[in-house]
């Protein structure tokens, strides 16, 4: 029996497709041309570093015995922690959308939770509780349970869309349940869990704040060592220079393995639900895998900052500086959350609508930008700033730039899976009825395509609500978010102090996590 996404098979990638489709809406390729050359940026900034140098000091600082020990910890890190988030992810999204578990839609939404926990609070909470807790295991542990539910989001999603009569189908030719889910469903899931294997292996490679809390070394650590000791070091931007080449290495993985499939219909398969699987005597250990997960993904975190804040009574509530924090925060979540998925759409579309060397070339620079740290993204802003344009230099113009181009993974791995379920027939169909292009677009892909845009939209704030290093670099004078905050009283040890911020930036995001579950099951129609 065929794999369902081989009988989806379609002919949409061949170059006559591709041109026709170029044809109809030339200005989203150069609108993706522009987004992918502004990318480009950073890495430019550290090729003409790495120019400057000379290739005798490149050679010197690239082949030595630190940069083979850092490489050994992030690959480690990343080879452990994604296998291990993906299992978790898939099981926990069969087990809340497949199976007749009891709670099953607050164990969903539990499950989408931790993403209101910014990573580094995380590392905080654990490292408070358990003070030994350190090196390459506490790192995968911390990992996974802060960036697992970012593939959960993409899973169970897609789980919630899938045709059941595909699965009948094969259980009617003899199949079990486990070779259903092995040649049916599994290969339909392979775009979700490509794109949130994909972020969370980039999230690895750029993530600062929880390595520093549990004392593990990975190059972004390096990094931001080096460019707080020498500002900006020809050390730091060869170190970046490695993790660029990592980057380049997942994204070949992930060009492999998710392949050119088409995983539309035009119709929408069978109109009912899919039958939920009984679980029987398995229902005690799947409640106790979410019950577990729960437990360490929020438990800890909410019982540590519990603890601090009554530790600390009501001198920790400054509200002068909470309130101002927590207006810039809002100011630049939102500001650059926008910017960021208006600027995917045009990549995400080309994505999906007209594969080929030219997207993957063009997707390839807007993701390379999401495995470097916040501190080369900054520094290569501020040197353009400085000698190209410097009235831009730390103004809310440069900061916004810095947070599209960083957390433009995040809105185009969410509009991308958004718009490969909506069916290119139906912009064929407008533009046949007299359409003008633009109209057709919006009419169609664009309508459909909404719910992955605002998931992508809370996806980018979140990140920004949580971001540290590039605010710090490249904030006006005066800035000082919740993040900000939060690392300044924890970096003095004053956990106390720290607490109240941590408090609000969960707070702050756990509406748009539930908007990220909320928008997530739209896209299946429920």
């Amino acid at each position: 029996m065929q794999s369902a996404v081989d009988l989806a098979r379609s002919g949409l990638g061949s170059d006559t497709g591709q041109r026709t489709l170029r044809r109809t809406a030339p200005w989203i390729v150069l609108a993706a041309i522009l987004v992918s050359l502004l990318s480009l940026l950073p890495l430019a900034f550290i090729i003409w570093i790495a120019v400057q140098t000379g290739w005798e000091t490149v050679s010197a600082l690239v082949f030595r015995p630190r940069v083979g020990e850092l490489l050994v910890n992030t690959g480690l890190l990343v080879l452990l922690a994604v296998p291990i988030a993906i299992v978790l992810s898939v099981a926990l999204a069969w087990l809340t959308e497949r199976s007749d578990l009891p709670g099953a839609r607050l164990w969903a939404w539990l499950c989408v939770a931790p993403l209101a926990i910014p990573a580094f609070v995380h590392s905080y909470a654990w490292i408070t509780m358990v003070p030994r807790l350190h090196g390459l295991w506490a790192g995968v542990l911390v990992s996974v349970i802060a960036y697992f539910p970012f593939l959960y989001l993409t899973v169970s999603a897609a789980l919630r869309r899938l045709d059941p009569g595909l699965e009948d189908a094969a259980a009617a030719l003899g199949l079990g349940p486990w070779r259903v889910f092995l040649r049916v469903v599994l290969p339909q899931l392979r775009l979700a869990i490509c794109g949130g294997s994909l972020l969370v292996a980039l999230h690895l490679l750029a993530e600062y704040g929880l390595y520093v809390f549990i004392r593990f070394d990975t190059f972004t650590t390096a990094i931001v060592d080096q460019f707080q000791s020498t500002f900006n070091g020809p050390a730091a931007n060869m170190l970046a220079g490695v993790l660029v080449s990592c980057c380049f290495v997942l994204l070949g993985i992930e060009v492999l393995v998710r392949g050119e499939e088409r995983y539309a219909r035009v119709g929408s398969g069978a109109a009912r639900y899919q039958q939920r699987a009984r679980l029987g005597r398995a229902t005690i250990p799947g409640l106790l895998l979410l019950l577990a997960t729960t437990l360490l993904a929020l438990g800890v975190p909410f019982v540590t900052i519990g603890r601090w804040l009554v530790a600390g009574g009501a001198d920790v509530w400054r509200f002068d500086e909470i309130g101002l924090a927590l207006g810039q925060t809002l100011l630049l979540a939102l500001a650059g959350a926008l910017l960021a998925t208006v600027a995917a759409m045009p990549m995400a579309w080309i994505s999906i609508r007209a594969p080929g060397p030219l997207q993957r070339l063009l997707e390839g620079c807007n993701y390379i930008v999401g495995s470097l740290p916040g501190a080369v993204i900054a520094l290569a802003l501020v040197t353009i700033t400085v000698r190209i344009a410097l009235p831009l230099y730390q103004t809310l113009f440069t900061i916004l730039i810095a947070y599209a181009l960083m957390f433009l993974p995040r809105a185009l791995v969410s509009l991308r899976a958004s718009i490969a379920q909506a069916p290119v027939e139906l912009e064929r169909a407008a533009s046949s009825l007299g359409r003008p292009p633009l109209n057709a677009l919006w009419s169609t892909t664009i309508r459909l395509s909404a719910p992955g845009a605002a998931a992508g939209m809370a996806l980018v704030a979140l990140g920004i609500m949580n971001e540290l290093t590039a605010t710090q670099m490249l904030a006006p004078n005066g800035t000082r978010t919740l993040a900000m905050a939060f690392w300044s009283y924890s970096g003095e040890i004053d956990y106390a102090s720290a607490a109240p911020y941590a408090f609000i930036m969960v707070a702050m995001s756990l509406p748009l996590t539930w908007l990220l579950y909320v928008q997530s099951k739209r896209m299946a129609g429920r």
